[in-house]
């Protein structure tokens, strides 16, 4: 079994993953079932872009809404019918909760009659299979995938199929869905799915679409990576006219849709994500009139977006007119402005300005000012001791560049020469080892060796090799030395007996004597054959009395 949530965390952007973890915080404290469903999951298996996050919780989503609001989501609709929430979480993050729900039509172009459900049972209402599939967010079961209509094999076909017969017939918006699906994954319909796609065509099912379906595929559009593809796609099926009666190609701006996404393909690699959905709505309706835009803006449900479509204009304008004034006179004072702008329109004013001052600040901000970065002088900073560690070192590091960006500083020398009453003292050299002292000094530093015998105070006999030396260290000079040992008195031997020496004079021990060991083998050895060698001479003179 794959372990998606592994794919999850790793396919989903931070600011993604903190809004799961987000919307995971409030449906726990809130007691509800919760499920990551729909065209999220289809994206994470697929490998596609993930647009927007699809929640389903097993209960009133609406009841989530303070909870997130406090966290910083803001949002754009509430829809008391499907008790469904469309949001912008922080980051930026689109995602939309809604109530797991089982519904049942009753006639063709009416809304469905709507219950609470099951995870199952909500899966079950979708459109495709691609899209029937929700994976668990709940202690004990996190990380299982529902598929009840084998959604991954299709996915793993690169086909679109619809859940049942009458799909089409029931949502009529499905077939503009499917158009949709088939433009960007350029995936073809399943065969009986397209059968029945002709189907609807020729029956007009169209005309039984409601309302606000046609606004959620408005909304739609302006979230596409290609949406003139999907618009060309839209105007061959005939689904555009159901959109807006006067909506055609012909009133798409294609000169400024396409700058629009090159620019921004620029932004991102520099990395800024903007929003482009506003920009993409405004340059698509760009030769419609006022009132069929008006009227594509009252179908959209998502508030939000219109009200950045409709403010596009005015604060481009605004911004424009700073990027002109006193404020953006000098080339740091005009990266400052640039750089606390908005991304969205930073990237709408690149193509809409019609002042070449503007535009051609505008692209230095993007282009030529970024080169001067490169100018800092990182090695001798750091040869300065002014490192990111320090507090101040953002505010020196914008400093110089701003400097090096208005030519006030025009050579290295001169940037060191700022730097240096800015570098921090250098660090105290490391105190000396201590020394050490008294008695311990004294007897780690004078060590004698001392043989074996004299050290146990027993001397060694026969002709065998003396076991070896054994350090022993001599007191410290406040203590007397110890008394030499005396020499050993040998007796007479006893005729038949060995003689035996007498004993050595005992030792004192100095202070602190490390342990002795014990005589090695050899002289252990040659000790005994000292013992028994005048035996055996004392039975060899018997010997030669008796033959006498």
């Amino acid at each position: 079994m794959a372990d998606y949530i592994y794919t999850l965390e790793t396919r989903l952007s931070p600011d993604q993953q903190k809004a799961v973890a987000l919307v995971q915080d409030a449906a726990k404290a809130a007691g509800m079932n919760l499920y990551l469903t729909g065209g999220a999951i289809r994206d994470i298996i697929t490998g596609f872009p993930i647009r927007d996050l699809d929640f389903s919780v097993q209960g009133n989503a609406l009841k989530l809404q303070k909870d997130l609001e406090r966290a910083g989501a803001v949002v754009g609709d509430a829809d008391a019918e499907t008790r469904a929430l469309l949001l912008t979480l922080p980051g930026g993050v689109r995602a939309e909760i809604a109530m797991a729900r089982s519904e049942r039509y009753d006639k063709p172009g009416k809304a469905p009659q709507m219950a609470p459900a099951t995870i199952i049972d909500d899966l079950r209402r979708r459109d495709f299979t691609v899209n029937a599939m929700a994976l668990s967010l709940n202690e004990g079961s996190r990380g299982l995938l529902m598929d009840p209509f084998n959604g991954v094999a299709d996915i793993e076909a690169k086909v679109i199929r619809v859940l049942h017969n009458y799909a089409f017939l029931e949502d009529p918006s499905r077939m503009i869905r499917a158009t949709r699906f088939a433009t960007r994954f350029h995936w073809p319909l399943e065969e009986r799915t397209q059968a029945r796609y002709e189907a609807g065509k020729e029956n007009g099912y169209i005309e039984h679409i409601r309302s606000s379906s046609i606004g959620y595929e408005i909304e739609q559009l302006a979230y596409e990576d290609d949406p003139q593809a999907v618009l060309k796609a839209y105007e061959k099926e005939g689904w555009l006219k159901v959109l807006n009666p006067r909506w055609s190609t012909a009133k798409v701006d294609t000169a400024g849709l396409g700058a629009l996404m090159k620019t921004r393909q620029q932004m991102n690699e520099l990395g800024y994500t903007p929003e482009v959905a506003p920009a993409v709505l405004y340059f698509l309706t760009e030769r419609l009139g006022d009132k069929d835009i008006s009227d594509l803006r009252r179908a959209i449900p998502r508030k939000d977006l219109v009200e950045a479509w409709k403010d596009l204009d005015s604060n481009a304008h605004s911004l424009a007119k700073r990027l002109t004034g006193k404020e953006a006179a000098t080339p740091s004072r005009t990266w400052q402005l640039l750089s606390s702008a908005r991304p969205e329109m930073i990237l709408f004013l690149a193509i809409t300005a019609r002042q070449q001052a503007v535009a051609q600040k505008i692209k230095n901000f993007f282009t030529k000012w970024r080169q001067v970065q490169q100018k800092i002088p990182l090695p001798e900073m750091t040869e300065l001791h002014i490192t990111p560690q320090m507090a101040t070192y953002p505010k020196i590091a914008n400093d110089v560049f701003l400097l090096l960006l208005d030519g006030k500083l025009r050579s290295r020398t001169e940037t060191l020469k700022f730097l240096k009453p800015l570098a921090p003292p250098p660090p105290p050299p490391p105190p000396p080892p201590s020394a050490k002292r008294g008695r311990g000094k004294a007897a780690a530093a004078a060590v004698t060796v001392v043989p074996p015998a004299a050290a146990s105070g027993k001397p060694s006999k026969g002709k065998g090799k003396s076991a070896p030396a054994v350090a022993v260290p001599i007191a410290a000079s406040k203590e007397k030395p110890a008394a030499p040992a005396k020499p050993a008195v040998p007796t007479k031997p006893v005729a038949g007996k060995s003689a035996k020496p007498a004993a050595a004079a005992k030792v004192k021990k100095p202070a602190k004597a490390r342990v002795i060991k014990k005589p090695s083998k050899p002289a252990r050895a040659t000790k005994a054959a000292a013992k028994t060698k005048p035996k055996i001479a004392a039975k060899k003179k018997k010997k030669k009395k008796k033959k006498k």
